[in-house]
């Protein structure tokens, strides 16, 4: 596959790899086969231990835009559910990394764009970077590893608030509310992203790996998966006449119209 083809590019400087979403017209929006080459790539990188950090970046405007909704498509199920694709199974390579990870982050990182770079480790963003989670204005339930995830990251206030809200953040709100880790100016987020993963790259590898594992372990105590009750719930949001109307407001380019029903 040619590098116009592929939909996940791979660079290498020194220890340091970036991987590169690379559907710049469609601002990264995820597909299948993206998610797919983006976890047989972190594989490959997991396997070689002269790599010590890993950035992943986003080709032209935008960092990710989320699901590519008009390539995945929904599923209905028997009870009339709507499901999305789930993608937290294909981020948990990524996550899993036993290296320090960096999301390079400029324009859109919405919805499962923000839910990618949630799955690195570190966040740097440019000041043109917009980031949140308006599933609630699709009628649509975040996954509840995701909001655990949220919840480490931001802290219960804030996460209620991206939430129930679904408003977009801009890069200096994203900052305050701890989405991410710096904020620079857009023509220096490459710089600052490489130069941040190349000054991690220069400790101690078994140090880093080890810590990073005490890490990951640490956070294991929680479950991956929602009470009954609560799973209940998101699959009555799912089987609502509400999401069907979020999901045609989205490719219809209007504000849905919600019955709570």
């Amino acid at each position: 596959m040619s590098d116009s083809d592929a939909q996940v590019l791979q660079t290498r400087d020194g220890a340091v790899v970036t991987l590169t979403l690379n559907r710049p017209d469609k601002r990264n929006a995820m597909t299948l086969r993206m998610l797919e080459e983006l976890q047989r790539a972190v594989d490959e990188v997991a396997r070689d231990d002269s790599i010590r950090a890993l950035i992943v970046a986003g080709a032209g405007k935008a960092f990710c835009a989320g699901l590519d909704l008009k390539d995945l498509g929904t599923t209905n199920g028997a009870d009339g559910m709507v499901e999305l694709p789930e993608i937290e199974g294909s981020l948990h390579a990524l996550e899993e990394l036993p290296i320090p990870t960096i999301a390079m982050m400029q324009g859109d990182a919405i919805a499962g764009g923000l839910e990618l770079a949630l799955h690195c480790d570190l966040r740097v963003a440019g000041e043109d970077a917009r980031m949140g989670m308006p599933l609630a204005r699709l009628g649509l339930v975040v996954p509840y590893p995701l909001t655990q995830k949220l919840l480490d990251t931001v802290g219960t206030v804030k996460t209620k608030h991206m939430l129930f809200t679904g408003k977009i953040l801009n890069a200096a709100r994203a900052l305050e509310f701890g989405l991410v880790t710096q904020v620079v100016p857009n023509a220096d987020l490459a710089d600052t992203a490489r130069k941040l993963a190349a000054d991690i790259a220069l400790n101690a590898p078994l140090s880093l790996r080890a810590m990073k594992a005490a890490i990951i372990e640490a956070n294991g105590f929680r479950s991956r998966d929602a009470s009954r009750e609560t799973a209940e719930l998101a699959k009555a949001a799912a089987r609502s006449s509400d999401v069907r109307e979020g999901l045609r407001a989205v490719f219809e380019k209007r504000r849905a119209k919600f019955e709570g029903r």
